[in-house]
């Protein structure tokens, strides 16, 4: 018989892996619900949100779907998915239909990590070989982790996953935030994913919306209690709320 409680389905950020919602699925785990943290492909948003909308298609019952920073454009694509409740948004945006990152990025201040990522072709795919993102090390603790110690975020830099860079510049065919309800947790002092395109994004969405204005983009790391919290209480609400309209 089809479980009634939502599964929660983490979707990680470009240059990072499953392993930054750790503390996240624990804290999540002590409130009894079941998750599953995903391994993003991060090889472009049609891409990654075709194997996420796998993922949740094989869940036996509804699903919470909750998107990091670049997570946050794939769960928007794939949360058109039937069984999907709701959407949480962490240090993300909200892309609508046909609106990249860059297009978004581009009516708002910089964030300071975008210029200093780097840029490596791969040497892997046949033609057209992609070029790839990641974050230097001397750039992760100030731009992407500052309220994490030194040790801790110099490991999280050793163990980052490139991201194709297309993925800047991927946009949407479907927006499911705008038959969805969705929430969003912003990140005040985030130096990779600028809080005036996560303020405005949640905003125009009607998210639900908790800022926390010292927290850096690693807030799931950093703060894991409060964002299993945040996802919980998303959890709860969507539970109880009527079917969704068609996504459009």
């Amino acid at each position: 018989m089809p479980s009634t409680r939502p599964t929660v389905v983490l979707v990680h950020d470009g240059c990072s892996d499953a392993t930054t919602w750790f503390g996240v699925v624990a804290e999540l785990h002590r409130r009894g619900l079941t998750v599953l943290a995903v391994a993003n492909p991060l090889r472009g948003l049609a891409h990654d949100a075709a194997y996420l909308a796998d993922v949740v298609a094989g869940i036996d019952g509804p699903v919470v779907l909750v998107g990091h920073s670049y997570g946050g454009a794939v769960i928007t694509e794939a949360g058109a998915a039937p069984n999907v409740l709701a959407l949480v948004y962490v240090a993300a945006y909200l892309p609508d239909v046909g609106e990249s990152h860059e297009a978004l990025a581009g009516r708002f201040a910089p964030a300071p990590l975008i210029p200093r990522l780097r840029r490596t072709e791969s040497t892997t795919g046949g033609t057209g070989r992609p070029t790839e993102l990641t974050v230097p090390a001397e750039c992760f603790r100030p731009l992407v982790a500052a309220d994490l110690d030194a040790e801790l975020a110099q490991v999280l830099a050793a163990i980052q996953r490139p991201v194709a860079e297309r993925v800047l510049t991927d946009a949407p065919t479907v927006a499911a935030w705008r038959a969805k309800p969705s929430w969003a947790l912003v990140t005040g002092a985030d130096q990779a994913l600028a809080p005036d395109v996560q303020r405005f994004t949640a905003e125009r969405a009607g998210a639900t919306v908790l800022e926390l204005p010292d927290a850096s983009h690693s807030v799931a790391v950093s703060r894991p209690s409060t964002v299993a919290e945040f996802i919980h209480e998303a959890a709860g609400s969507a539970s109880v709320r009527p079917a969704a309209a068609s996504v459009r």
